[in-house]
């Protein structure tokens, strides 16, 4: 694929190409990330970041990135914004729609009898397995792909060959990157959804995807627990209660005022309790939860062809603190 732009302002790069590169890197760098590195019985390259290794901090800032198809970057900074939480992940892109909704989103859901995990990343965007993808122009075409599981164990051989079939490549053309919610790498890249959650509200709210050009969005680091509903619910909490997006877009000011006003987690019937309060209350069925939820507390849209921004939502310190354990 070339690196040119199509008509519609979307990348024409190579996701899993420029993915593919981060991840020889991480393979290079396997001890100093506290990683392990083996190859699977099809062939298949097996990334554990967090399951039965270490892992850490900078590990789950490259499995972000990686995960964004090599279309965002990561970044981890000081913030005065929670004075008990002062290290916060700032994600941005040269292409958020695609790095967001085509490779980071993750909708794949893969099972083979016990084993269940999302599947996120760029090999997404060529297996194209799900309805999402009916309203992404983007296509992948590449000769390896890269998968991302939150998960504390391997795929099977059946959903490996599954993803190699789908995606048009022979098993050892495919990686996959492992690590729970619970582990540091694995809590990195979840609050590092930060953006991507904001891009996913929107295409919820039917904002045309064509017209967000841009977009940053930041949200605090969340401490690790080893219980998994409590990691997941910290992991989101720090988006749902902390996060903070800024997206520019196109088309008239109206439009952006409306979308700066539902974007933000407050508008859901859910908020207002920590998230695994939330889910303990649904009976762990995650998706009776509202899916206006999912978005970062506060929210500001640029209309570029204007120059006038609209925010809306505010972060929760309270309950931050509270699901943070601080």
């Amino acid at each position: 694929m070339s690196g040119n732009m199509n008509v519609s302002g979307r990348t024409t790069e190579s996701v899993n190409a420029l993915a593919g590169v981060l991840v020889d890197r991480l393979v290079a760098g396997a001890a100093q990330y506290r990683i392990s590195v083996e190859r699977g019985s099809l062939g298949e390259l097996l990334i554990d970041a967090g399951a039965k290794v270490v892992g850490g901090i900078e590990a789950g800032l490259r499995l972000t990135e990686i995960c964004m198809g090599g279309l965002g970057r990561v970044t981890l900074s000081h913030s005065p914004a929670a004075p008990k939480w002062p290290f916060w992940l700032t994600v941005t892109s040269t292409d958020p729609v695609v790095a967001c909704l085509a490779s980071q989103y993750a909708g794949w859901s893969l099972s083979h009898e016990k084993f269940f995990a999302l599947g996120s990343g760029p090999g997404r965007a060529q297996a194209r397995a799900e309805k999402l993808f009916d309203e992404l122009s983007y296509r992948d075409l590449a000769d390896r792909v890269t998968i991302v599981l939150e998960s504390g164990s391997p795929p099977p051989k059946e959903v490996v060959e599954k993803v190699a079939s789908r995606s048009g490549v022979s098993p050892d053309k495919v990686a996959f990157i492992y690590a729970p919610t619970q582990s540091l790498a694995g809590g990195v890249q979840v609050v590092g959804r930060v953006l991507e959650v904001a891009l996913h509200k929107a295409h919820e709210l039917h904002f045309p995807l064509d017209d967000i050009i841009d977009g940053v969005a930041t949200a605090p680091l969340s401490p690790p627990h080893p219980d998994f509903v409590q990691a997941m619910g910290r992991t989101n909490d720090a988006i749902i209660y902390a996060g903070r997006a800024h997206l520019f877009v196109k088309g008239s000011a109206a439009a952006a005022k409306e979308l700066a006003e539902k974007l933000p987690s407050g508008t859901s019937r859910d908020y207002g309790r920590p998230f695994a309060e939330i889910f303990k209350a649904y009976k762990g069925d995650f998706y009776k939860i509202d899916g206006s939820l999912f978005s970062p507390a506060e929210a500001l849209v640029t209309a570029v062809e204007t120059g006038e921004t609209f925010r809306a939502g505010e972060i929760n310190l309270a309950l931050l603190d509270k699901s943070f354990g601080g």
